[in-house]
């Protein structure tokens, strides 16, 4: 098995993940799947998570990972949620201020 350690602990801490949109509607392709890709491979990286596997659907997302145990489960998939969601709401916000510009500019 593959066996992390801390100072006075070996630890396999390995959790299946699931997002789901408000009401499963099928949002996550193209683009957005992309953008959301990189956004949870940086926060999960900024926690020190490591993804060991990743699908996403039209409708939801799977994600396997492990997560140490110096983190709790919970408050993890809530930073996870909630800086996801940020970041993806400032990123299209950017995006919807830069077509303006452009058709104005026209």
């Amino acid at each position: 098995m593959d066996k992390k350690s801390l100072a006075h602990t070996t630890w396999n801490c390995k959790y299946h993940i699931v997002f789901a949109p408000k009401y499963r509607r099928q949002v996550i392709y193209g683009q957005i799947k992309a953008d959301i890709g990189r956004i949870l491979r940086q926060l999960c990286e900024r926690k020190g998570v490591e993804i060991i596997e990743a699908s996403a659907c039209p409708d939801h997302i799977h994600m396997l990972v492990s997560i140490p145990p110096k983190l709790s489960v919970s408050g993890f998939v809530g930073y996870l949620k909630g800086k996801s969601s940020t970041l993806s709401q400032e990123k299209k916000s950017i995006e919807e201020r830069n077509k303006k510009a452009a058709l104005a500019a026209k």
